[in-house]
């Protein structure tokens, strides 16, 4: 049986990668790659495919599934799998696979990246200096991590890394997840709290949910009323997670005192500024929210990122090595990582 595969949103690194490991598996494979994403309003691709590998910022609806008339199974190269039509795919006979678990430390990590850029300026001070070649520390003045609180919004992989290296900062940490985790809980040394008690009570508020219907504005005007004026909030998870409008919103005026981001709602249009103004289509998207990703690109308290916590290459070959053994596992009649 030979598998026919197209991967779409594929870097040349990653392709050479692939390449090399598909070969030693012998001629059961033969793969076709795309450096352009694939959504609604650009299918391409052979009518024969049988497997489909798709990144964050590809789309897997109906439609795209019609341009596959053999399509048999979907491989996200990413933990999160909310960009494809689970219902749609089931009923179908599609089989959906996703890399459970590859940058729990490579997203932690990156969180604090954000945390120390907001607490300590440094983004400001280096763009001051680069900028301008001003040198002077006026209105530079950060704070400590030490002995502050930070919550954290779930504790799985990612959150549990994030506890680990705020306590080395010496943080006071507080959590709260649907499903609580006592041993981990006493292990680490932080205390589950209800998300009202950490939005209150929090210096830091970091999200490390995954995104649903359900979780959709998980943080939105009413949750940020409630967060100390002198807070930041950080999300490395999914845009959709956190009201963009709501957010812009509290940070003009003053209710907390920054955002570090690397996830925006409506983040591939403003990746696709251009494109999408000339030849977009506004149906589906949320036109308040692009305007006030916007706003929040030029505010001075907040610092973005174009979705990159992921991205390293220790991280970036865990998530290549999975994606191979999923395709293998399927093609063997025994396939892994199933999103349910």
């Amino acid at each position: 049986m030979n598998t026919k595969i197209e991967m779409f949103g594929i870097h040349p690194d990653e392709q050479k990668y692939l390449e090399e490991h598909f070969s030693k598996l012998g001629n059961d494979f033969t793969a076709v790659y795309h450096s352009e994403t694939i959504n609604p309003e650009n299918i391409t691709g052979n009518k024969d495919t049988t497997v489909l590998s798709v990144f964050v910022d590809c789309v897997v609806n109906g439609a795209v599934m019609d341009a596959f008339p053999e399509l048999s199974l979907i491989v996200a190269r990413s933990t999160g799998y909310d960009n494809i039509d689970l219902k749609e795919a089931e009923k179908r006979g599609i089989t959906v696979c996703n890399v459970p678990s590859y940058g729990e430390k490579t997203v932690a990590e990156f969180t604090f990246g954000l945390i120390l850029s907001l607490s300590r300026k440094i983004y400001t001070a280096i763009d001051r200096i680069k900028e301008n070649s001003n040198v002077s520390c006026e209105d530079l003045r950060g704070f400590d991590l030490a002995d502050k609180t930070i919550g954290v919004i779930g504790t799985g992989k990612i959150g549990r890394h994030v506890i680990k290296i705020a306590k080395g900062f010496g943080m006071n940490v507080i959590a709260f997840d649907t499903t609580q985790n006592e041993k981990t809980s006493s292990e680490l040394g932080f205390k589950y709290v209800s998300m009202d008690e950490l939005l209150n009570s929090s210096d830091v508020v970091t999200i490390h949910v995954p995104y649903s219907i359900n979780s959709k504005h998980l943080i939105n005007a009413s949750a940020i009323s409630k967060m100390k004026k002198t807070a930041i909030l950080v999300n490395t998870s999914r845009g959709g997670l956190v009201d963009t409008n709501a957010l812009a919103t509290a940070l003009s005026e003053g209710k907390i005192a920054g955002a570090g981001l690397d996830v925006l709602e409506e983040e591939d249009a403003i990746n696709c500024n251009k494109a999408f103004i000339v030849g977009g289509h506004a149906e589906g998207h949320d036109l308040c929210a692009i305007i006030a990703d916007h706003a929040l690109l030029k505010m001075p308290n907040v610092v973005i990122t174009p979705h990159i916590a992921f991205n390293t290459k220790e991280s970036l070959e865990r998530i290549l090595n999975t994606t191979i053994d999923n395709i293998r596992a399927w093609q063997d009649g025994s396939p892994t990582n199933i999103v349910k």
